[in-house]
């Protein structure tokens, strides 16, 4: 299945229906009196968030959602049937728009939340409401309200703690499939990666951190210079960044800080934020140098870059790799007893599904999607 993180599309709540202006007629009841129903309810439109759902392909090719009419009233004191409500199911993570202003409508942040979208019209109201002491045969009666109607942008943002970068065939997809049950595709050419993918790091029985690994990245990107920067907001939700370092490349004059000081760049030009988060150097393939030379390397990027976190590892044999998951989930450990609000765990628990109007305000809540997607595309 194809990766769609994209859609925009239409959605109409359903009209309420009309009040009836009705008498009751029956034979030897004189003066009967007014008898007429409400209308039922237009039907709502609700988004719910399923982790079951990994990307947002049903909404590229269905891009218009339409609620039922409510039924109108009737005589008998009948009011009409409210029409039932239209769920979209969409993925965890999904952010979602109005089309022509930007503005933020929701923000699918947990299974089974539910947020309306579009609210169905109220019923309208029969003449029996109008009845009074002068007014004892009234004929008003109200029409039912129109149901919202919306354009939406739905923008999928997968829920990791770790975000992985590098260049084309830096060694992310190889240590992934490494340290979790992903199996991207892994090859000895550029751009094998062309979606995002999860896996699940589980460092013990009782802890585990979740991984997403994009396709690569590379100067230029900004300007579409590769996959450009199509896939960098998969990364916005993460909490640590890890740098992916090809130490071992073909092509030995090749600028390895330079090309780390370009990523960061990068970033800079597509998320001042992004830019900001922490973000560990990873020296991959150091199977490949002799001790002398990992030692060079070392160095250089110390001297480099300044102050960071670097990791020596390879992602081939698993060389330091159990080491740094370790480090990992001390630092996330870390981050959630500073800020237990901004990383509530994902939990079993049953979501109400009373569903919930959109928030004016959305916070920067993160959850973490525990599922993983191990999908056979084509991936790096």
């Amino acid at each position: 299945m194809k990766f769609i993180d994209e859609a925009r599309i239409q959605i109409h709540a359903g009209k309420g229906g009309d009040g009836s202006a009705s008498f009751r007629r029956e034979k030897y009841v004189p003066r009967g009196g007014p008898d007429g129903g409400d209308g039922g309810r237009g039907g709502s439109i609700i988004a719910v968030a399923d982790r079951n759902i990994n990307t947002l392909v049903d909404y590229r090719f269905a891009r218009i959602h339409r609620a039922k009419n409510g039924e109108p009233g009737r005589g008998a004191d009948c009011n009409g049937r409210g029409a039932s409500d239209v769920m979209l199911r969409m993925p965890v993570g999904t952010l979602i728009r109005e089309a022509e202003s930007g503005a933020i409508m929701a923000d699918l942040t947990r299974h089974g939340q539910q947020v309306v979208l579009a609210q169905g019209g109220q019923g309208g109201l029969g003449n029996l409401h109008f009845k009074s002491s002068t007014n004892r045969a009234p004929r008003q009666f109200t029409k039912g309200e129109a149901g919202e109607e919306k354009e939406l942008q739905l923008e999928l943002k997968v829920l990791a703690d770790i975000g992985l970068l590098g260049y084309p065939n830096a060694g992310k997809s190889t240590f992934i499939r490494a340290v979790s049950a992903a199996r991207p595709k892994v090859a000895d050419y550029p751009f094998t990666t062309l979606q995002p993918h999860l896996g699940v790091v589980r460092v013990d029985d009782a802890r585990s951190f979740v991984i997403a690994d994009i396709p690569g990245l590379i100067e230029g990107a900004s300007e579409g210079a590769g996959l450009g920067h199509q896939f960098l907001r998969h990364l916005t939700r993460t909490r640590l960044l890890l740098h992916l370092v090809d130490c071992a490349p073909l092509d030995e004059e090749i600028d390895l800080v330079g090309q780390a000081r370009a990523l960061s760049n990068e970033l800079l030009k597509y998320d001042e934020t992004l830019h900001a988060k922490p973000r560990w150097i990873l020296l991959n393939k150091m199977d490949m140098l002799s001790e002398e030379a990992r030692s060079e390397v070392r160095t250089l990027f110390e001297q480099s870059l300044g102050p960071q976190r670097f990791f020596e590892l390879s992602a081939l044999t698993g060389e330091g790799c159990r080491e740094l998951c370790f480090a990992i989930m001390e630092h996330l450990q870390e981050m959630r007893a500073q800020n237990p609000e901004a990383d509530e765990p994902v939990s079993d628990e049953p979501v109400s599904d009373e569903p919930t109007s959109p928030p004016s305000d959305l916070g920067a809540e993160s959850v973490p999607d525990r599922h993983a997607s191990d999908s056979s595309e084509s991936e790096e």
